[in-house]
């Protein structure tokens, strides 16, 4: 009976280590039967909702969560001179600095909105080879999906692997070079960007506002802003300064101003 049982914690501990980027749990499994609950923070009071966990859709999240992101995003777009909702929107994740800001524009340039803290990115500098590696990814990406009924809270998928890093795996004979990369909420990861619950609830709102068609996501080891990117590592495949030339071109044309960019994140009692 022992040994059964330390299977089954066994079982359970790798079905939770690999759910993130991996392939042994999708992404968009269904989670057991429980009730969802609607959070009506204005009133400091939950109300609940008949629905069932693993059977949300992107209009329940809006209609359960939308009017309070909203109502929190809209004085960062009022102070960037930027309509709500704006017609692009750009997620520029920084690995090093474990932040993502977040770009939009409405028929001018793109302004900087605000960033929000990266809670959680396993791996270290440098792009995501293969399945099992634990890298977050390094490319210039599209959102695919968004997944109302993520294992975490929310979440949205990015296409890794792009064109890029395909034909460089094809090249090198790599021939699985992972998949399932998703920003999403809690604070865990594996290989993905962990946004923590409320800040994923108002970039799932977001982008189902925008439409993912016009989302960009861009992510980097570092701030090229800063520093330029370090291609010298011994570690990194031949083809990273093509790579990174790509990240730091998407990057460099996004430059906030310094009263921004030293208060960017707003305080969230502020605005609730």
């Amino acid at each position: 009976m022992k040994s059964f049982t330390q299977k089954i914690l066994t079982a359970a501990l790798t079905i939770m280590l690999v759910s993130c980027g991996g392939k042994t749990v999708q992404e968009n499994a269904v989670k057991p039967p429980i009730a969802k609950q609607s959070h009506n923070r204005d009133n400091l009071r939950y109300i609940p909702v008949p629905r069932l966990a693993g059977r949300w859709t992107v209009e329940d999240v809006l209609q359960d969560y939308g009017t309070h992101s909203v109502k929190k995003l809209n004085p960062y777009f009022k102070r960037a001179n930027v309509p709500y909702p704006p017609s692009e929107i750009i997620f520029v994740a920084l690995k090093e600095e474990k932040k993502l800001e977040l770009w939009a524009k409405g028929d001018g340039e793109f302004r900087f909105i605000r960033d929000y803290p990266i809670q959680a990115a396993s791996g270290i500098s440098g792009p995501k080879l293969r399945q099992g590696d634990r890298q977050v990814p390094e490319g210039v990406y599209r959102i695919t999906t968004l997944n109302p009924n993520s294992n975490y809270h929310l979440s949205m998928k990015i296409n890794y692997p792009n064109e890029f890093d395909l034909s460089h795996a094809q090249e090198e004979g790599r021939f699985d070079p992972g998949g399932d990369i998703f920003i999403h909420g809690k604070a865990k990861s594996i290989g993905c960007l962990a946004m923590g619950d409320e800040a994923i609830e108002e970039l799932f709102v977001l982008a189902a506002h925008v439409g993912k068609e016009n989302i960009k996501v861009v992510i980097a080891p570092r701030d090229p802003r800063v520093l330029p990117l370090d291609t010298e590592a011994e570690y990194l495949p031949y083809w990273t300064g093509e790579l990174y030339d790509q990240i730091a071109s998407e990057i460099q044309m996004l430059t906030p101003p310094v009263s921004m960019s030293k208060n960017s994140t707003v305080s969230q009692t502020s605005s609730q």
